[in-house]
């Protein structure tokens, strides 16, 4: 009996997902493990995979459409079979709406959070049926392009639809927002020309979840921060003599500032404990894994791939792991596992000149570390001719606490213990 294939929750964020490419075509087979689809959601690229065996007999959206979770997506059956009654279940259960391209050209994107583009949808559960002659007056238009045009000031009427049938999909009422300009007004002699409308661009899935997640942090999470600065004379030159050795050995790879603040985290941790727990309603949760987040910016928005058991690991490995799974976001290819789960997260701005931030914590861990730049900067340094100034490379970082798990005294002692690795680089290898 031919089935609907509904559109599965492939992160726990997920409320749509943006089917960007169908794997398997119409008519092949498919067998359990089979991956049909490759579907954008707020985090990354997922493979869609089914656990069913049949046919694949009908795609019911097109590449591009955004689809809610649970909405069909493609009928499975035996070859030759009927499915009018699977497509009049999938008819009843609602088209999914098209997603709209923030710039022209552009690849579809998810999120989220985050800002990508997405294209419109051509599929056949894409539109409502056309209206009957009786009512040729009527504008055909999605819900959202409804929402959007009347926020917008835009007269649907007045739009060319490229939906399906002619529907006025998102991308439609975006295209007549970007083309909007003020007309000029009569106005008394020296009167200021009206402004032109506020372009607005659509949110992205990614870009939704961001910011509803954040939100929720900062207005739930008790924060409290912690500012330090560290010593990094030492680092920088045990940093370029790891390198060197590294490249004598015929090593490409080379270990970043953000892998040692990483290992000097991830370390921290072991010797406070204390700080490596989450809240909870039920109580404190003790962590057993010191599995570092490291904060990736994406042209979609950041995402935080989870370097697991970092305190275990040597730089090299830090190293290499971070790079192949910054690079793995980049192309929207994590799976959930490897952005999920993180017992902290560093947070480093240093590249762009930025001295010191205070960054929002990602429940359910209890704290953040925000890197600032390595610059160099005049100090008093004590000697014994007395004090005079002089010159040190110093990093500003700032560490934000949950305070339902940490007081301050044990987010003092961690941020010690950071800023100890980072003094002494050789506490780093031991």
């Amino acid at each position: 009996m031919a089935t609907l294939i509904t559109m599965p929750r492939l992160s726990p964020t997920m409320e749509e997902g943006v089917l960007a490419k169908w794997i398997k075509k119409e008519g092949d087979r498919i067998t359990p493990g089979d991956i049909i689809a490759e579907v954008e959601t707020d985090k990354a690229n997922m493979d869609f995979p089914l656990e069913e065996e049949g046919v694949l007999l009908r795609h019911l959206v097109a590449e591009g459409t955004t689809v809610k979770l649970g909405a069909p997506v493609a009928i499975l059956g035996e070859e030759g079979e009927d499915i009018s009654a699977a497509l009049a279940a999938a008819a009843t259960a609602g088209p999914a709406e098209p997603a709209a391209p923030t710039t022209e050209g552009q690849k579809p994107a998810p999120m989220a959070a985050s800002q990508g583009p997405m294209a419109a949808s051509q599929g056949p559960m894409a539109a409502s049926p056309s209206p009957p002659a009786a009512a040729p007056k009527r504008i055909l238009a999605s819900p959202l392009a409804r929402r959007l045009a009347e926020e917008a000031g835009v007269d649907l009427r007045q739009v060319q639809g490229s939906g399906p049938g002619g529907r006025v999909v998102k991308r439609d009422i975006e295209r007549a927002m970007a083309r909007t300009v003020a007309a000029p007004q009569p106005a008394p002699e020296l009167a200021p020309a009206p402004a032109a409308p506020a372009q607005v661009l659509a949110l992205s899935t990614m870009r939704r979840t961001i910011a509803r997640r954040l939100t929720e942090a900062k207005q739930t999470v008790p924060h409290f921060y912690l500012t330090a600065e560290a010593r990094v004379d030492a680092l920088w030159r045990f940093r370029e003599e790891l390198n060197a050795t590294l490249r004598a050995a015929g090593q490409e790879q080379k270990v970043s500032f953000n892998d040692l603040v990483v290992k000097s985290l991830a370390r921290a941790l072991t010797v406070v404990p204390a700080a490596h727990r989450s809240w909870s309603e039920q109580g404190l949760v003790v962590g057993t894994s010191v599995d570092i987040g490291v904060a990736v910016a994406i042209d979609e928005g950041l995402i935080t791939p989870v370097v697991r058991g970092a305190a275990s690991k040597s730089l090299g490995a830090i190293a290499a792991e971070t790079r192949q799974l910054a690079e793995r976001a980049r192309q929207k290819k994590l799976r959930p596992e490897e952005y999920q789960g993180a017992s902290f997260t560093v947070s480093n701005l240093g590249m762009y000149g930025i001295r010191e931030f205070f960054a929002i914590i990602n429940p359910p861990e209890p704290g953040i570390l925000a890197v600032g730049q390595i610059e160099k900067r005049p100090v008093v340094l004590e000697g014994p001719e007395g004090d005079r100034i002089g010159v040190e490379r110093r990093m500003t970082l700032t560490l934000s606490c949950d305070h339902r798990v940490m007081d301050g005294v044990l987010g003092a002692r961690l941020l010690a213990e950071v800023v100890r690795g980072l003094e002494q680089p050789m506490l780093l290898v031991l």
